[in-house]
């Protein structure tokens, strides 16, 4: 079993590792789709500029890089099993936020919506399989210690 759970989750990794080079070697496209779709609050606003003034680059290309890294990271941390709850924890936290931002199928009617939905789903899906990662832990144990009378 625990040759499984390890091959599992080297594949599930990859996903991560792969979009997050991905966003960094092409940026383009997703510092246009963030730039569409995220507002910087007014709160944080001044803050922003001088991140932008200090780094000469917008807060759709900061967010692209912070976004690379933390799936890269996240993703080698999973399959490499150190840290893995605390970084299945982040990833869930950041495809939940994304999610609702940028998958918004409640907004669209039915037969448009198809695509982003299907989106929407695969993202739940993910998140699950984090969820997965975080209850299994590092420690390896028997399936009935595992998950009792279920």
């Amino acid at each position: 079993m625990p040759a499984f759970v390890t091959f599992g989750r080297i594949l599930f990794a990859v996903l991560f590792i792969y979009t997050g080079a991905a966003r960094l070697v092409f940026m383009q496209p997703t510092v246009d789709f963030i730039f569409a779709k995220v507002v910087v609050p007014d709160v944080i606003a001044p803050y922003a500029k001088q991140i932008e003034t200090a780094t000469a680059m917008t807060t759709p290309q900061l967010l692209t890089i912070a976004i690379g890294g933390l799936e890269i990271i996240a993703g080698l941390m999973i399959a490499l099993n150190f840290g893995a709850r605390f970084f299945a924890l982040l990833m869930i936290i950041y495809v939940a936020v994304s999610t609702v931002l940028f998958y918004d199928f409640w907004n669209q009617a039915a037969p448009e919506n198809a695509k982003v939905l299907v989106d929407a789903l695969k993202n739940l899906a993910i998140i699950g399989a984090l969820f997965m990662i975080m209850g299994y832990g590092r420690a390896t144990r028997s399936a009935e210690t595992a998950y009792g009378d279920v």
